[in-house]
């Protein structure tokens, strides 16, 4: 009963006239209040083996039962098989009842929970279930959750007739190409290829039957999802237990991969005996694991009204890390069309790049902002000489989880506030100015005049430190800022090159050596009068420079 249960727009509560109401009778009735269920009727049954007074006594009994639900107040029909009495009246009934069910969502998500798998000689794989969403056409591929195996189907039958297509809220047989039968079994669900995800984790909010336990805080329990079952741990968000006939947030950690959509109704029931102690109804289907202090981001997602401040709810709790359009829509189990049309409409969420696109909200964006902004000052507080923070390493500091389209977004919104300036290579606030000390501007002139004096053999930090007293760390930092000016160039592993002198040089090499002819370490010797120590490295840099270009051992001269 629990494998079908979740396809029924409606009920017929049937209660034999000379039993009253059986225990059965009670726990189905009861699954399918916890499965809200929205309408029905009542039939007495077997009205020839009772008199009037147990009839009376009966319909009494009835009525309590189904005080307070969707039945109270409905006629209780009596019947028999066995004479006719009241069956013309009950057919009227049905057919009323029949028509006042809405259609399921075609343009839904297609969604098809697997009750039945078998093999037909001629045919193959074969399953049946009732299609909750969507539509499913003979030659459309699916994917089957949670094994993610694809196949294709065959064919299609509704109520043993052969159809083309299925509409949402039809019992369905599907014969799939592509797979044996045991590659399925009951629970397994039918999904176009990329809609929906199995899960491990379900935020719900449970609802414990009036005559079960208290549900306490850990307890293992078996839920049934669909035509699934699996075992689960209860992670109750408040109260250590929940009490008979209340309402508890929770997650349920299953011990076995399902798959829920956002708004399905669950059935739990006790591990040992088994038997129905409440349900749940599924606030998200694939939440992060959760913990007490999540307590408000389950009530808000109850309170959440249409789809629009759901995925608001969703996107803010996602934080700085955002979520992929695609995904989100799985979790909210719609249509990513759907989801797509409504996004100008969700307030404070922002979308980021296209494929996948990315939400994230405006509030995520403003804090990575900040974190950003002080990012800058450490960085500048404790280099000062440098121009501002690389970019890759503002990334790695703060935008590390975030969404590689956020750190754009973020920057330019700096930008276009004015707070930032962003270099080729670098990002800095944009009152952030190089200011040399006293100290540091001695030394800039002292490193500035060696290299002047130097020609091409440049000069070394440390050579410079002894001749002039100045600090080695003290000349690094300003060399470091002259390379940056472009006044000196480090050339080799530790030459610092005046820019004159190497612009002289790219001058006189293009000179001498016309476009395509052979230039050599003997030739560059002997035009500079430099050993071999210091000709390598400003041929590396001329070949840096793309002055000239590695030949074997020599160099061409580009044009």
């Amino acid at each position: 009963m629990l494998a079908g249960a979740h396809g029924i727009d409606a009920l017929l509560l049937v209660v034999a006239a000379d039993e009253s109401v059986m225990p059965q009778t009670r726990e189905h009735f009861h699954i399918c209040r916890l499965l809200d269920v929205p309408r029905g009727l009542v039939a007495m049954s077997k009205c020839d083996l009772a008199d009037e007074e147990t009839q009376a006594l009966v319909e009494l009994e009835t009525r309590e039962l189904v005080k307070g639900s969707f039945l109270e107040g409905r006629p209780i029909v009596p019947v028999s098989a066995r004479t006719g009495a009241g069956l013309p009246e009950l057919r009227e009934a049905l057919l009323a009842l029949a028509r006042e069910a809405p259609p399921r969502p075609s343009d839904g998500v297609l969604r098809l929970p697997v009750d039945r798998v078998f093999s037909m000689r001629g045919f193959g794989t074969v399953v049946t279930g009732t299609l909750l969403g969507g539509e499913l056409a003979v030659g459309a591929e699916v994917e089957v959750l949670p094994a993610r195996q694809r196949a294709r189907v065959r064919g299609l039958q509704v109520h043993g007739d052969a159809v083309e297509r299925a509409p949402a809220g039809t019992r369905t047989a599907v014969n799939l190409g592509g797979l044996e039968r045991d590659d399925l079994e009951r629970g397994h669900v039918l999904a176009a290829p990329g809609t929906l995800h199995a899960t491990s984790m379900v935020d719900v909010e449970i609802t414990l039957l009036t005559s079960a336990r208290p549900l306490e805080d850990g307890a293992r329990v078996r839920v049934h999802l669909a035509s699934a079952e699996a075992l689960a741990r209860v992670r109750l968000l408040g109260a250590k237990r929940v009490e008979p006939g209340a309402a508890e947030l929770a997650q349920l950690r299953l011990e076995s991969p399902a798959v829920a959509g956002r708004g399905d109704r669950l059935i739990l029931r006790s591990y040992s005996p088994a038997h129905t102690i409440g349900g749940a109804l599924v606030l998200d289907p694939r939440p992060r694991r959760r913990r007490r202090a999540d307590r408000p981001v389950l009530e808000r997602l109850r309170a959440a009204a249409g789809l629009e401040a759901a995925a608001g709810e969703l996107v803010d709790d996602a934080g700085r890390e955002g979520l992929e359009a695609p995904l989100l829509a799985s979790r909210l189990t719609v249509p990513l069309t759907r989801l797509l049309s409504v996004l100008e409409d969700i307030p404070g969420v922002v979308t980021l790049g296209k494929d996948p696109l990315v939400l994230v909200s405006r509030e995520a964006l403003g804090r990575l902002g900040r974190e950003a902004l002080e990012a800058l000052e450490r960085h500048h507080h404790e280099r000062p000489l440098d121009p501002g923070i690389p970019r890759e390493e503002l990334r790695s500091r703060v935008f590390v989880s975030a969404p590689a389209a956020a750190f754009e977004r973020t920057l330019r919104d700096l930008a276009d506030a004015g707070k930032v300036r962003i270099g080729p290579d670098f990002v800095a606030l944009s009152e952030h100015k190089v200011q040399l000390s006293a100290g540091e501007e001695e030394a800039r002139r002292v490193l500035v005049e060696e290299a002047e004096k130097a020609g091409l053999a440049g000069v070394e930090v440390r050579g410079v430190a002894e001749r002039s007293g100045q600090e080695a760390a003290r000349l690094e930092r300003v060399a470091r800022v002259l390379a940056r000016e472009g006044l000196l160039e480090r050339v080799g592993a530790g030459l610092l090159v005046h820019r004159s002198h190497l612009d002289s040089l790219k001058e006189e090499v293009r000179r001498r050596w016309p476009s395509g002819s052979r230039l050599d370490v003997a030739a560059m010797k002997e035009m500079t009068g430099l050993s071999r120590k210091y000709v390598i490295p400003l041929l590396e840099y001329l070949d840096r420079e793309r002055v000239t270009r590695r030949s074997g051992n020599d160099r061409l001269v580009m044009g």
